[in-house]
């Protein structure tokens, strides 16, 4: 990082610092800080481990002034700002938009996942808003599987409670669970309704034959087939006469319609593959989502429904379903995609179920995958997904998920609970000569309560290659004191923490050469070996552990001469 981007974000920082302080009334939080920072400057991202180190010092000293310091700071950086919050009313003060159109007690909305895998973290958005808004306005959920579609996103029959341990690991809890394929008879029932109405057709057109067909505004030939014929044939499909292919029934719309999208769309198909769930297995005529969703939607008096800017066709075809009924169509939020860059793998269902099929991901929460059950196995509290989640609104624009946002919301909920450790990677032995038998860093730095951990130093160090002084050149093992690399050895100078303070002799971390712990550290990038102190050992499993300098993780498994970690962040 250049001294100019430092700048820049240190400018940045400081005025959503003291937008947040003097917004809230209450000292800056960091991590209400990055997210927002992250999310207008995306050039910073790419500095995402670096910028935490950047901003907290400037958050700081924001939180040294007093309310009016920092009023009168904002007004003199940023006087917009203290404007835009002055007219703002303190009591609509949310991290949402309004919904549009509601009123307290009386929201209905669905999460409607798709159970073809566990949740990749974009899929953490959905709930992560929905159930912002259920809380906000004091609403009602539903969870409705959308499980209809046995073939081309086949539910996997073990990511239906997968997904419902996310909901609530993301710290929601639906109402109501609903599965669609439990509810084929309600499907069928309002087909033949529709059909009665006039408003849906049986259709064996070719696809191809009937696509051209719709391109050019033309009817096909069995559009105008009496409801009784399509009645008969519909109850054939039903009953599984047809093959895949060979019968579909259509809604009537608009043959003309500007938008070919929106022309006699397919409201059920039939599929030879059975569905995974043996109460399902048996059904072959199976409908398409826009009419499910449509009258799920309905019959559970979902009043707001959020969805991606790019099923905004959905709506406009469902809206000619609840014309046919005579319903009322929910009040509609679109949104853009969510979109992340901080891992080599891509963001979806298939291509993270096809690497784990491979072998080439352990499971779903392998550190390297861009999952909700990765982020859960590294030690990332559930909330702090929310609340970066949250921060990204309901743009209809594309967004870009900072995890260095979701990374600052951690940390200020586990910080102060965690302990400390030395971890070395790769390290340089060397003997130390004269000096205390043990080091004694403390437990945790903010809390001399705790203690300290008093580790042996039985005659030997190892550090980390690159903390490794010159010949001459001195540095300071954190706990134990300052030493100098002498004749290949560390020859013990002293514990005056002044020559840290005025002549800047660099603090390491340590662990005894002998008396020490395997470690396996699993992160993003890879695995990673190194030498803990031996009190590792005791820490019991989901167990979080700073790794001084290097970052926060959770203990995963103690094994004989090893334990297993999983690193969180910075």
């Amino acid at each position: 990082m250049n001294e100019d981007l430092r700048e820049r974000i240190e400018h940045e920082a400081e005025r959503h610092a003291l937008l947040n302080a003097v917004k809230h009334g209450e000292e800056a939080d960091v991590g209400a800080v990055i997210g927002p920072l992250m999310g207008e400057n995306p050039d910073f991202q790419e500095h995402g481990d670096e910028v935490p180190g950047v901003v907290a010092p400037v958050v700081s000293q924001v939180n040294e002034l007093d309310e009016e310091g920092r009023q009168k700071r904002l007004e003199a950086l940023a006087p917009d700002l203290l404007a835009d919050l002055e007219a703002d009313d303190e009591g609509d003060d949310h991290p949402l938009p309004d919904l549009p159109n509601a009123e307290d007690g009386a929201i209905r909305m669905r999460l409607a996942p798709n159970p073809n895998g566990p949740w990749h973290l974009g899929s953490a958005r959905m709930p992560a808003v929905i159930g912002t808004y259920k809380d906000r306005y004091d609403g009602w959920m539903l969870c409705r599987f959308d499980d209809t579609d046995p073939e081309t996103k086949r539910p996997d029959p073990a990511a239906y409670d997968a997904i419902l341990d996310a909901i609530d690991y993301l710290g929601f809890e639906p109402d109501e669970v609903a599965r669609a394929s439990d509810r084929m008879e309600t499907y069928y029932g309002h087909a033949r309704e529709l059909i009665d109405l006039g408003g849906a057709y049986t259709c064996s057109c070719p696809a191809a034959e009937f696509s051209e067909l719709k391109n050019s505004g033309e009817a096909c030939p069995h559009r105008e087939k009496a409801p009784e014929t399509t009645r008969e044939e519909f109850d054939a499909m039903v009953a599984g006469e047809y093959d895949a292919g060979e019968m579909v029934l259509r809604v009537r719309t608009d043959i003309e319609h500007k938008n070919p999208a929106l022309r006699d769309w397919v409201a059920f198909r039939m599929v030879d593959t059975p569905h995974p769930r043996e109460v399902a297995s048996e059904y072959r005529c199976w409908p398409l989502l826009d009419f499910q969703s449509g009258v799920d939607d309905h019959l559970f008096e979902i009043t707001h429904i959020i969805r991606g800017i790019d099923l905004q066709d959905s709506a406009k075809r469902q809206r000619f379903l609840y014309d046919y009924f005579d319903w009322e169509y929910p009040e509609v939020v679109h949104w853009g995609h969510v979109q992340l860059d901080a891992y080599d793998v891509k963001m979806s269902t298939s291509t993270i179920k096809g690497l784990v099929e491979a072998g080439e991901l352990d499971g779903w929460d392998d550190p390297r995958a861009p999952t909700v059950a990765s982020l859960r196995r590294r030690g990332i509290r559930g909330d702090a997904i929310t609340e970066a989640m949250v921060s990204l609104g309901t743009s209809t624009s594309n967004v870009d998920l900072a995890m260095s946002a979701v990374y600052a919301a951690n940390r200020e909920r586990i910080d102060e609970e965690t302990d400390r450790a030395f971890l070395v990677r790769d390290g340089v032995e060397k003997t130390v000569v004269g000096g205390p038998e043990t080091g004694e860093p403390p437990v945790h730095p903010n809390h001399e309560e705790r203690g300290v951990r008093e580790i042996p130093v039985e005659g030997a160090v190892l550090t980390e290659p690159d903390d490794m002084p010159a010949n001459g050149e001195r540095v300071w093992l954190k706990g134990y004191g300052c030493v100098r690399h002498t004749r290949d050895a560390f020859e013990f100078v002293g514990t005056d923490i002044d020559v840290v303070r005025e002549e800047d002799v660099p603090v390491v971390h340590w662990v005894p050469a002998d008396d020490n712990r395997t470690v396996l550290l699993r992160t993003m990038d890879g695995d990673v070996e190194g030498r803990a102190e031996s009190g590792i050992a005791d820490r019991e499993p989901d167990e979080m552990v700073q790794f001084e300098r290097i970052g926060f993780a959770r203990i995963d498994s103690q094994h004989e001469g090893e334990t297993v970690a999983y690193y969180a962040h910075p």
